[in-house]
């Protein structure tokens, strides 16, 4: 994946990612738990990256430390961090949580100083505040009902939990990364041990994993797999060693405008004038982001 260029490094896994906000109803539209939803998916994951690694001739083999690291990446980035967002969505709107996960490039920027000194310009950080804000016009009456709700306070600690666990899992796989171990073994195993944790958590609130047989459910299993975790997770992991942390998770304050666009042509969503000068600054900001040092 050398050949490809850091704009579709960034855009094919912005897009994908916009598209599973979407694709995710049908999965709970189906009536599976959570847990379950979320096993399945990263379990199919980790044998579809298995089969790319040795499609590629590269070894799944790791060190016992580095299996360490990876059990502590599933655990975290594919089993709490997702876990996480579905419950926060109960408590609080999805809008405000797209706003938490645009904090996510503060969060990579800081650990991607601490971690692997890599820094980011004063303009890099007042372009991506720009796009956060512009992502807080667009949910602005959700963010401002949320006082409401009784449970919010739980969601908001559930949301932020989501974007901790996600700027660790960002960590962990790029220390894992840099010690010279190839990326797809890294994540089949990353994934894999993420599936088996949900698959105990299951096991326990459950009695064990549900499934539907429905069409849609199967097909957005599929398509939340192959795109939204195989492919999508390799680009962004792939900018992320080329352009640091930072920039990469410059892909999360874009996706909720996309998200909406989707929802408006899928869903009969209809932006109003702040929304539509929140993605007008959105989109700019991300575009003089990019354009920093």
């Amino acid at each position: 994946m050398s050949h490809l260029s850091d704009r579709w490094l960034f855009w094919v896994p912005t897009l994908i990612w916009a598209s599973t906000w979407h694709v995710i109803l049908y999965q709970l539209e189906a009536g599976v738990p959570v847990v379950s939803s979320v096993a399945w998916r990263f379990a199919l994951a980790a044998v579809l990256l298995a089969a790319l690694a040795w499609r590629q001739g590269q070894s799944l083999r790791l060190p016992r430390s580095a299996h360490a690291l990876a059990l502590l990446t599933g655990v975290v980035q594919y089993s709490g961090n997702y876990w996480s967002v579905y419950e926060a969505e109960r408590h609080i709107p999805s809008g405000l949580v797209a706003v938490l996960f645009c904090l996510m490039v503060f969060g990579n920027a800081l650990s991607g100083r601490v971690f692997f000194g890599q820094r980011v310009s004063r303009g890099f950080l007042l372009a991506a505040a720009g796009g956060v804000s512009g992502v807080v016009m667009i949910f602005w009456p959700e963010i401002a009902a949320t006082g409401a709700r009784p449970t919010a306070l739980l969601g908001l600690g559930l949301g932020l939990a989501a974007v901790l666990a996600a700027c660790i899992g960002n960590v962990l796989t790029l220390t894992l990364t840099r010690r010279g171990l190839p990326l797809v073994p890294v994540l089949a195993w990353s994934m894999g041990y993420g599936a088996l944790f949900m698959g105990g958590l299951a096991l326990m609130s459950q009695g064990g994993l549900q499934f539907s047989w429905t069409r849609s459910y199967g097909l957005s299993l599929l398509y939340l797999s192959v795109f939204g975790s195989v492919v999508a997770f390799v680009l962004y992991f792939k900018l992320a060693q080329r352009q640091g942390p930072a920039r990469a998770a410059l892909t999360g304050v874009i996706i909720p405008v996309i998200a909406l666009g989707i929802s408006a042509a899928f869903e009969g969503w209809r932006p109003s004038m702040l929304s539509v000068l929140g993605m007008a600054l959105c989109l700019g900001s991300i575009w003089m982001a990019q354009r920093q040092r």
